[in-house]
C-alpha cells in the first residue's frame, strides 16, 4: 500500500474511533434482534404483508425465508430512472425463484438537475439529497425486512439512498444501477453550440436541436458529471454487482446483471434457503461493509477519474452517516498520491460509452489495487472481494461471466496504466488562504491557466453575471465571485450556466476565473472554477469581504485562494450581508418556503451540507 493511503486511513481511523464505535454497536443491537415476522406483533405482521400473495405470506412467517426491500427511485422525468419502471416485476420474477420474497417498500423522489439549471428549482436540489436519505429511512422502517435493493443512479439519489441505508447499517444491501444512453451527439459538439449560443451565433432553435440530439433516450447523460460518478464510486465501494454500472439500460446483460443483484444480495443475507444455501458465513450488513478502507477507496476512485466535485460534499455526508469523519484534507492528501488514470468529458473528449470499452471502472480499479492506491482488503456484495470489481462481465449460454482485463490499455488516450498515468496526482485539488477554504477540479483546465491572478468583479447572484456577459461588460481579464450561493442562503445551486460565458471570454484570451461559495455542476471543465468556499459568505465568510477590483490569486499549483490586500485593510472589512429584498427571493416560491428549516439548520460545505446532525 502507498504510505499516503495507510497513513490517511489510519488518521480518519483515529478520527472517527468515537462516532464510529458508537454507530456499529448501534448497528449490532439491531443485527441481533430476531426476525421481523417473529418479533412484531400479529397486527403488525397482518398490516405489512396483507396485499401479498399467499404463498409469499407462508415463505415469510412459516418458511422464514428472506424479505427484500425495494426501494426505488423510479420516475418518467428522468431519462437515468425512467428504465426503472420495469424493474419491480423483474426483481419479484427472480427472487421467487430464489425462494424469498419482496416488496417494494417505498419511493424517493428524484429531481433533474439538468432541467432546474438556473431556475429556482435549483436550490431544492442539494437538500434533496436528505430528502431522499429520510424517504429512504421512512420506507425501510417498517422494519420487517431482512435486506435492501437500492434503485438509483443520479446526482443526490444515490447519496440519499446511502445516506438512508446506512442508517440502517444492520441491513445487508446492494444498488441496482440502470446504465447511461446510447451516445448521441458528442459533449465537445454539444458545448460549441451552447458557446455559440451565448454568444447569439446561433438560435433556440439550433440549440434545442444540439441538446436534443445529446439527451435523446433513456439512461443517464453520457458525460462524466455527478450521476456517472456516483457509479463509478459504488463499483469502488463494492455496492453494486462486478461491472454493472455503465451497461446500457436496454442491454441483455442490464437484465442479467439486475438478477445477479438478486442473488448477490441473498448471498450476503445468509441463513439457508434456496437463494444463499450454506452462506450465512457471507452475512455482510451494508454498515459493517462501508468502513475507512471502503471510504478511502471511494475517494481515490474518484481523484483518479477526475470525477464530480459535488462529492467532496456528498461521500463527508455518506461517511458521516457511517460514523466516519473525513474532511478536504483528506482529499487532498490522497489527492496527491493518486494518478489520474481516466480522461472522460469534461475531462477529455471521451463519453463514458467509450469509457467502459476502453475497460471503465474495472480497469481503473485493477490499476488502483496493483498500484497500492486501494485497500483491496475489504467486504464487498460480490464474493470475490473488491478484486472482483477489476473485471469486465458479459452474458453467455451459461449465464454471467467475468473476465480479466487486457494489461495494457484498450485506449490509452481514454484509460491509462498507473505506471503512465495522464497525471500523477488526482483531478482535484484543496485551495487554501484569506478567502476560506475551496476546492477545484483541476483535470480538465489547460495547464496555462492554473495559476490566475486578477481583479474582481463581485455579484450577489448568478443573474448578475450573465447581464453583465451579455451587456459587454466583461470583456478584460477578472475573477468573476458570485456570494450568497451556500447551502445557509439559498439552498447551494450549481451554477453550470455560467460556463459558456466564462468559457467565451477565455476562449477569447482573457484571464478568467470563478470564485463562489456555490456549486459548479459535476461536468464543470475547462475555466479555473474555486467553488465551495468554506464558510459561506451567509455566516459571514471571508469571501464576503471581496471588493470590485480586489485583486484575487487563484494558484492551483500551490493550493492557494487569496485576496491580496493590505492585511490592515483587510482585518478592518466587515463581509457583505445578504439584503433581506434577496433573502425574500430566495426562500419563496417553488417550494422553497418548505425548506426554511434546511437553510437555517444546514451545514458547511466541508461537513458535507448535512441537514440531520
Amino acid at each position: 500500500m502507498k504510505q499516503a493511503v495507510i497513513e490517511v486511513t489510519q488518521r480518519i481511523r483515529e478520527r472517527s474511533a468515537p462516532t464510529r464505535s458508537a454507530y456499529l454497536a448501534r448497528v449490532d443491537a439491531l443485527i441481533h434482534r430476531p426476525r421481523g415476522a417473529d418479533r412484531l406483533g400479529c397486527a403488525n405482521i397482518a398490516h405489512a404483508f396483507a396485499a401479498l400473495p399467499g404463498h409469499d405470506k407462508l415463505r415469510i412467517v412459516a418458511e422464514r425465508a428472506p424479505n427484500i426491500a425495494l426501494v426505488t427511485s423510479y420516475n418518467d422525468m428522468l431519462s437515468a430512472h425512467q428504465p426503472y419502471e420495469s424493474f419491480p416485476a423483474l426483481i419479484r420474477d427472480e427472487v421467487r425463484q430464489c425462494g424469498a420474497t419482496v416488496q417494494v417498500a417505498g419511493g424517493v423522489p428524484a429531481m433533474c438537475d439538468g432541467v432546474t439549471q438556473g431556475l429556482p428549482g435549483m436550490e431544492l436540489s442539494l437538500f434533496s439529497r436528505d430528502t431522499i436519505a429520510m424517504s429512504t429511512a421512512i420506507a425501510l422502517t417498517h422494519d420487517v425486512f431482512d435486506g435492501a435493493l437500492l434503485l438509483g443512479v443520479c446526482d443526490k439519489i444515490v447519496p440519499g439512498l446511502l445516506i438512508g441505508a446506512l442508517h440502517f447499517g444492520h441491513l445487508p444491501c446492494v444498488f441496482v444501477p440502470a446504465g447511461p444512453m446510447s451516445t448521441g451527439l458528442s459533449n465537445t459538439a454539444k458545448s460549441k453550440v451552447r458557446e455559440q449560443f451565448a454568444q447569439g451565433l446561433v438560435g433556440r432553435e439550433q440549440l434545442l436541436q444540439a441538446e436534443s440530439a445529446a439527451y435523446h433516450g433513456a439512461g443517464t447523460c453520457t458525460f462524466y458529471g455527478t450521476a456517472n460518478s456516483n457509479q463509478m464510486l459504488l463499483e469502488a465501494m463494492g455496492l453494486h454487482v462486478p461491472g454493472a454500472a455503465f451497461i446500457h439500460p436496454h442491454a441483455e446483460l442490464r437484465e442479467a446483471l439486475t438478477r445477479e443483484a438478486v442473488r448477490s444480495l441473498l448471498g450476503i443475507i445468509g441463513g439457508e434457503h434456496a437463494g444463499a444455501p450454506g452462506a450465512t458465513s457471507r452475512f455482510t450488513p451494508i454498515g459493517r461493509l462501508v468502513d475507512e478502507r471502503v471510504i478511502v477507496n471511494a475517494m481515490v476512485a474518484l481523484l483518479a477519474t477526475g470525477g464530480s466535485t459535488n462529492h467532496l460534499i456528498h461521500w463527508v455526508a455518506v461517511a458521516r452517516a457511517a460514523g466516519i469523519v473525513i474532511d478536504w484534507t483528506d482529499f487532498s492528501d490522497l489527492s496527491h498520491a493518486t494518478p489520474l488514470l481516466a480522461r472522460v468529458y469534461p475531462n477529455g473528449v471521451a463519453d463514458v460509452n467509450q469509457f467502459q470499452a476502453a475497460g471503465g471502472p474495472g480497469f481503473v480499479i485493477r490499476e488502483l489495487i496493483e498500484s497500492g492506491a486501494m485497500h483491496a482488503d475489504v467486504a464487498t456484495v460480490a464474493a470475490g472481494g473488491l478484486r472482483a470489481y477489476a473485471t469486465v462481465p458479459a452474458r453467455t449460454e451459461d449465464g454471467l461471466r467475468w473476465s480479466e482485463l487486457p494489461a495494457a490499455p484498450i485506449d490509452a488516450g481514454i484509460v491509462r496504466t498507473a505506471a503512465e498515468p495522464f497525471s500523477a496526482e488526482g483531478g482535484l485539488k484543496l485551495l487554501t488562504g484569506n478567502l476560506g477554504r475551496a476546492v477545484i477540479k483541476v483535470s480538465a483546465v489547460p495547464a496555462d491557466h492554473h495559476v490566475i491572478e486578477a481583479p474582481a468583479i463581485v455579484f450577489d447572484t448568478q443573474e448578475q453575471l450573465l447581464a453583465a456577459f451579455k451587456a459587454g461588460a466583461l470583456e478584460r481579464d477578472f475573477i468573476a465571485v458570485v456570494r450568497f450561493q451556500g447551502p445557509g442562503a439559498c439552498g447551494m445551486p450549481e451554477l453550470h450556466k455560467l460556463t459558456p460565458p466564462l468559457g467565451v471570454l477565455q476562449g477569447r484570451g482573457f484571464r478568467v476565473a470563478l470564485v463562489t461559495d456555490g456549486r459548479m455542476s459535476g461536468a464543470s471543465g475547462k475555466v479555473p472554477a474555486a467553488i465551495h468556499v468554506s464558510p459561506e459568505v451567509m455566516n459571514g465568510g471571508p469571501l464576503g469581504k471581496v471588493r470590485d477590483g480586489d485583486v484575487l490569486r487563484l494558484d492551483a499549483i500551490a493550493g492557494t485562494l487569496d485576496a491580496l490586500v493590505d492585511a490592515a485593510t483587510w482585518a478592518a472589512r466587515e463581509p457583505a450581508r445578504l439584503s433581506d429584498s434577496q433573502a425574500q427571493v430566495n426562500g419563496h416560491g417553488l417550494g422553497r418556503e418548505l425548506f426554511a428549516g434546511m437553510r437555517r439548520n444546514v451545514l458547511s460545505a466541508e461537513q458535507g451540507a448535512c441537514t440531520w446532525l
